[in-house]
């Protein structure tokens, strides 16, 4: 058992450092406070092959696995955590197409999507259903070589900017055997969107409604066979699960590092901050419940890069206890700033407020216990 990284794993881990240092993190309290999409700059990083990580290198991708992806997400979001949020969703759009698309919907999409020449999002959620996605009522109705869509998702980042839309669809039955995934194109005739939702965080990202209204689109942008949706979705779920951990620990390692210096420079009661035994303790149980989740996020990585049987039930472990543990440690990292914590001259409250949402989101928290469970308890269900 090696616990360490390979010198391609390090240079990896180190270019998306650099890229965080010098492109994200000096524009991440701009962007925030505009609420600006810095189009630009993601694009900037696809040219670093950061667009398109697991995809294939046939069609422009970079062909590394799930572990590589926690590295760089881990290190991307020390930078900003919403753009690095994003590019993790165009990723796992990127993927999908690749993974399950016709040759011919791979190599018209894929290399695009790998050069950031479209940008794409991921629309699953819907008004009426978000943790019970198998119940969502977007309908798929087949008419000749084509698709009439009508209905609405939700939550949908990027929506409204993003050029490609992986969306799951309903073309059979009610539950996950009547779900499809077709790709949707923006400038489609019924496709339109609502407002830019206004959110507690993750302001670098715009997030809308995306309607549908006979939204007539080829048969040909389907994913697999009809009735394959639901697995597709809950499989780029599992590595976007990973993803989204890894942004919460990248953040919440950047808040650690917020919260040694700004301990060591404080001074109460005649002494650092970082002297009195209270704040050390403090200090030692974030780093200590930082490691223990990084541990398992890498662990959880490597389990669905291999394929093993409890990979499914490893990443929704990891999702839930990382991003419990990110949310916490950089609360924790505000309450020792004290009342300079909560002022917009320190990063701490963005961190706070862009962290809270990966407990909700990719699946909620209180599912991915459900998902557990439910792995342990399969063989004492008659």
């Amino acid at each position: 058992m090696d616990f360490a990284l390979s010198d391609e794993q390090l240079a990896i881990q180190d270019m998306a450092t650099r890229f965080a240092e010098e492109e994200l993190k000096p524009n991440a309290e701009k962007w925030d406070e505009e609420k600006h999409f810095p189009v630009d700059v993601i694009r900037n990083s696809a040219d670093l092959g950061l667009a398109a990580i697991y995809t294939r290198e046939d069609v422009g991708g970079s062909g590394l696995g799930r572990l590589d992806a926690a590295l760089i997400f881990e290190a991307l979001s020390a930078g900003c955590t919403s753009t690095a949020a994003y590019i993790s969703i165009h990723n796992m759009c990127c993927w999908m197409i690749d993974r399950f698309g016709s040759e011919e919907l791979r190599h018209r999409y894929c290399p695009q999507l790998a050069s950031m020449e479209l940008i794409a999002s991921y629309c699953l959620t819907e008004p009426g259903s978000g943790s019970d996605a198998a119940s969502l009522r977007t309908k798929a109705v087949r008419d000749g070589d084509h698709y009439v869509l009508n209905g609405s998702k939700a939550f949908i980042s990027g929506a409204g900017v993003s050029d490609v839309y992986v969306v799951m669809v309903r073309t059979g039955e009610d539950g996950p055997r009547g779900i499809s995934t077709v790709v949707v194109e923006k400038d489609t005739p019924g496709l339109s969107f609502g407002a830019n939702e206004r959110k507690m965080g993750w302001n670098s990202q715009p997030t809308r409604v995306v309607n549908f209204e006979d939204c007539r689109i080829p048969a040909a942008n389907r994913l697999g066979d009809e009735g394959e949706g639901f697995r597709f979705a809950m499989m780029g779920l599992d590595g976007g699960r990973l993803n989204i951990a890894a942004c919460s620990l990248g953040t919440a390692s950047a808040a650690l590092r917020q919260a040694l210096d700004y301990t060591n420079e404080r001074r109460a009661f005649g002494k650092r901050l970082n002297d009195q035994q209270a704040v050390q303790f403090k200090l030692a149980d974030m780093a200590t419940d930082l490691e223990a989740a990084r541990v398992l996020l890498y662990q959880a990585a490597w389990k669905l890069d291999n394929k093993t049987p409890d990979a499914t039930r490893a990443c929704a472990m990891a999702k839930r206890f990382v991003t419990d543990v990110g949310f916490n440690v950089v609360n924790d990292a505000l309450q020792l700033h004290g009342g300079y914590g909560y002022l917009r001259d320190y990063p701490l409250e963005r961190m706070l407020r862009d962290v809270r949402v990966h407990q909700i989101l990719e699946g909620a928290n209180e599912i991915m216990r459900v998902i557990v469970a439910r792995d342990l308890l399969r063989d004492y269900q008659t």
